[in-house]
């Protein structure tokens, strides 16, 4: 209690309360123009000190520099070995195709016409034309919210989406850029989705090419336009649907050949790597039968659900 109280009635140390009490009776030394000075170059001094100290201290070492440098010039070097690869790929793909083109058109015109018409649908080459724009968007939880993973777009959601633009009559579809073909798979990894084992995230773009009015009125009228509506209305999730003049397609990625077999023998089985059977849908994302655009699944698709009591495919 006794260092307390003195505490209170002596708040300043003994040589600081003496200062104060000479600067209060007018006792005090005046300070002169050269001590302001020599405090001057003092501060300044301190404070050239304490910035290259500072600037040292954040510099690096040479050998980091140098390592950095080395890292830099085998990126460059590599991305560039990279790009010519590519290109040198690319126009391999290019004679590889008109050799098949000319093989094809001189044994057997209709194989070559049967191929070319396929083209589209197998997502070989890269399509233009009208279309439909749907953008999904997860939604943001505001101050105070908590974040749910059921207002989040699921890969159930994508497919039953691309399933019934294939049935309202698309002509190509795609997703964030990425080609949907017969064999594309999508599938949830997470907060993310993957399409054919590239994630994707939010917002989700889904492109498909074909007649506006006619793909408007064929979601409208299916369980994919169902799904939209409960998106936006129950789990405020962002569905953006306009017509698109001119959409552009990129083309798929080239499958593996693994096997292949002649259609018509009896001893003949599925292999793996081949092609799905006609009318099953071989992943999520295929132009399927009249079920798939309905949103059921084939047995090889994860199925997960949403509070509503809805199966999601």
């Amino acid at each position: 209690m006794t260092l307390i109280n003195e505490t209170y009635r002596r708040p300043l140390d003994p040589g600081y309360q003496e200062v104060a009490d000479r600067r209060r009776a007018g006792t005090a030394p005046r300070r002169t123009r050269r001590g302001a000075a020599a405090l001057l170059v003092l501060a300044v001094a301190l404070g050239a000190f304490a910035s290259s100290a500072a600037t040292a201290l954040r510099q690096p070492p040479p050998a980091v520099l140098e390592a950095r440098a080395l890292l830099e010039a085998e990126i460059r070097e590599r991305t560039g070995r990279a790009e010519a690869l590519r290109d040198e790929n690319a126009r391999l793909s290019a004679e590889i195709a008109a050799l098949q083109t000319a093989a094809a058109s001189s044994e057997d015109p209709a194989l070559l016409a049967q191929l070319q018409q396929d083209a589209v649908p197998g997502g070989r080459v890269p399509v233009s034309g009208p279309g439909l724009r749907i953008v999904l968007t997860d939604w943001v939880p505001g101050p105070g919210e908590e974040e749910n993973p059921d207002n989040r777009v699921q890969d159930g959601d994508l497919q039953l989406l691309a399933n019934g633009l294939w049935a309202a009559g698309a002509e190509a579809v795609a997703i964030n850029g990425a080609r949907l073909t017969s064999t594309t798979a999508i599938r949830g990894a997470g907060a993310a989705v993957l399409v054919d084992m590239r994630p994707l995230g939010s917002p989700y773009t889904v492109e498909a090419v074909g007649d506006p009015s006619g793909l408007q009125t064929g979601l409208a009228r299916g369980t994919a336009g169902q799904r939209l509506a409960s998106l936006r209305q129950q789990f405020r999730i962002g569905v953006e649907v306009t017509v698109q003049d001119r959409l552009e397609l990129p083309a798929a990625g080239s499958p593996t050949l693994r096997s292949a077999q002649v259609l018509g023998d009896p001893d003949a089985t599925t292999a793996s790597g081949s092609a799905p059977a006609p009318g099953r849908r071989g992943t999520a994302a295929g132009r399927g039968t009249a079920a798939d655009a309905l949103g059921r699944v084939s047995p090889d698709v994860a199925v997960s659900g949403r509070p509503d009591g809805g199966e999601r495919s």
